[in-house]
């Protein structure tokens, strides 16, 4: 099955609050844009966004250059009817991170649980370089993945888990770490995972 059809799968059978990375609200993604100084007029591209909420709230806040990008249309699909009109607001990417070819560029670069699925070394390579060409000076990256003491697999699929200085090797020295903040996210069926927060400035 390829990876495209493993997560089209995913949103077709579960419901988005039956899917382990639910969140009801994600605090410290918000936390984080917030420590980045992120306005309301700053583009904004949350990679993987899928059926998370983050969006609704950027909505609500009043953010207005908005771009979700996800491998599935299903999740996709779900997120844009949850909005209802909201939805003609958001720019939305159906696309593989790895071969997307960025329309814009951003000032912040959203990514809670991408990263850690590109256990190919060719795969994360590919992945920093989309990074870097859909970034504007002086702009901020936050990865999210599975921290070192987490799981080795998601969703059936293994995972890379990082710490600071695995994560900073993979993208380079070009990307400043800001701040590191650990989470410990409990799922739907109430198992606990491990995630590690990591901001990074670009200065292009």
């Amino acid at each position: 099955m390829s990876a495209k059809a493993h997560w089209e799968k995913i949103y077709q059978t579960w419901l988005p609050t039956e899917v382990s990375w639910y969140q009801e609200r994600p605090d410290l993604s918000l936390r984080l844009l917030n420590t980045a100084g992120i306005t309301p007029e700053d583009p904004i591209l949350d990679v993987g966004g899928g059926t998370s909420v983050l969006v609704d709230y950027l909505l609500d806040a009043g953010f207005s250059q908005l771009s979700v990008l996800d491998f599935s249309a299903t999740a996709l699909q779900q997120t844009r009817a949850r909005l209802g009109d909201k939805a003609s607001q958001v720019q939305w990417i159906e696309a593989d991170v790895t071969r997307f070819q960025p329309p814009q560029r951003y000032k912040f670069w959203h990514d809670r649980a991408v990263f850690h699925f590109l256990t190919e070394a060719r795969d994360r390579a590919n992945y920093v370089q989309v990074l870097k060409a859909a970034l504007l000076p002086e702009s901020y990256v936050m990865i999210a993945t599975f921290a070192a003491a987490g799981p080795q697999k998601c969703s059936g699929l293994e995972v890379v888990r990082y710490d600071a200085p695995k994560i900073r090797a993979e993208l380079g020295e070009e990307f400043e770490l800001l701040e590191i903040q650990h989470e410990s996210h409990v799922t739907p069926k109430q198992a606990e995972q491990k995630f590690t927060y990591f901001l990074f400035k670009y200065p292009g």
